[in-house]
């Protein structure tokens, strides 16, 4: 065995050695490197005759060759068993019965928003939308609670680092009444030819398409208890019009209410009360006549007369135009649909409880 057969053999056996990747690049280097085996029998040759130095380049490569075969073999392999001891720790028993992927559903809040929605459209209602991050004016000046105003202490309550043109930082939306404000102001500018015809016209015989929506929504206080979270669910009505009246508010979600909750027994109460943004203003409380509830007054919204300063910022003359909103909350109308005593149920994620409602 010559000089370069024990090079080859010599590598072949250092490679085999080699356990780990990194192992064998080590290994490499030692024949293949800048300063390995073959590259120093490569220098060697310069001072050797002319004569010899094609026999002799010709073998060094034809050794140089065979260890590069060597390494990719050693490279493979180590690739192979690294491969087989994955395929072995991730082995799947493809004889196994699949798993099961269980069917979703609503959550109980989205689908009581769906019946609200669905029930006041059957009334003519339309359902608007519009952002939770708000700005002051639309949250609290255009519905009569300018700043300082101690009605906002409870409300005021989640601010963002984003400021208005005023200078007041938007904050999350303490109420969907703001999207009362919107959508009058989209509504006048789709129906501003209407509006307009019905401002010009003295006989007072030409009437302006009526404004008549609801605002469900996600709102944020500072609020949590068993009945209260910081983020909650809200409701809100509208009806302007120019002969819309305190009856009609009652007639209204009278109907709303035993629709809702199948019971022509349900009994209401409007209770005098405070809210900035209506006048006069009245709590809505209900009555069961029968079930675990019968007999017990309980209250689910608040309501009123619009306040004349919020229907000029929606950029209507309260002269002429006169109507009714509410407020409720989805939440406790979930609860008491299903009987739930604590709001938190709703939203700390555990499925053996919001599977119940599937």
């Amino acid at each position: 065995m010559n000089e370069l057969d024990t090079l080859i053999e010599s590598a072949r056996t250092a490679f085999a050695a080699a356990a780990q990747p990194a192992d064998l690049e080590n290994a490499k280097a030692q024949f293949l490197g800048k300063a390995g085996r073959v590259t120093e029998l490569m220098r060697g040759m310069a001072a050797l005759p002319v004569e010899e130095k094609k026999s002799r380049g010709a073998a060094i490569n034809l050794a140089k060759q065979a260890i590069e075969t060597a390494l990719v073999e050693r490279r493979q392999a180590l690739a192979d068993a690294e491969l087989a001891v994955q395929l072995q720790a991730e082995a799947l028993d493809v004889t196994l019965p699949g798993r099961r992927r269980e069917p979703g559903g609503l959550h109980p809040v989205s689908r009581t928003l769906e019946r609200i929605e669905a029930i006041f459209s059957s009334m003519g209602f339309d359902v608007a939308d519009g952002p939770e991050i708000e700005s002051d004016w639309y949250s609290f000046t255009s519905l009569n609670n300018p700043p300082n105003h101690p009605a906002r202490s409870m409300q005021d309550t989640f601010y963002v680092d984003l400021r208005g043109e005023d200078g007041i930082p938007y904050n999350l939306r303490p109420h969907t009444s703001p999207m009362q404000v919107r959508y009058a102001h989209q509504h006048i500018k789709r129906h501003a030819a209407a509006f307009e015809a019905a401002a010009a016209d003295p006989t007072g015989n030409v009437k302006a398409p009526e404004i008549r929506v609801i605002a469900p929504g996600r709102t944020y206080r500072v609020d949590s208890d068993a009945t209260h979270s910081p983020m909650f669910h809200q409701c809100e009505g509208l009806w302007l019009g120019e002969n819309v009246s305190f009856k009609d508010l009652k007639v209204v979600f009278t109907d709303f209410c035993r629709t809702f909750f199948e019971s022509d027994d349900l009994v209401l109460r409007f209770r005098p009360s405070f809210f900035p943004f209506t006048e006069p203003s009245a709590e809505i409380d209900i009555q069961f006549q029968s079930g675990p509830l019968a007999g017990r007054w309980l209250e689910v919204a608040g309501s009123g007369q619009v306040h004349p300063n919020v229907v000029r910022h929606m950029g209507l003359d309260p002269e002429r135009y006169i109507g009714f909103a509410f407020g409720m909350g989805p939440d406790r109308l979930t609860m008491l649909r299903y009987g739930v005593n604590d709001l938190r149920l709703f939203f700390d994620g555990d499925l053996r409880f919001l599977s119940q409602f599937q």
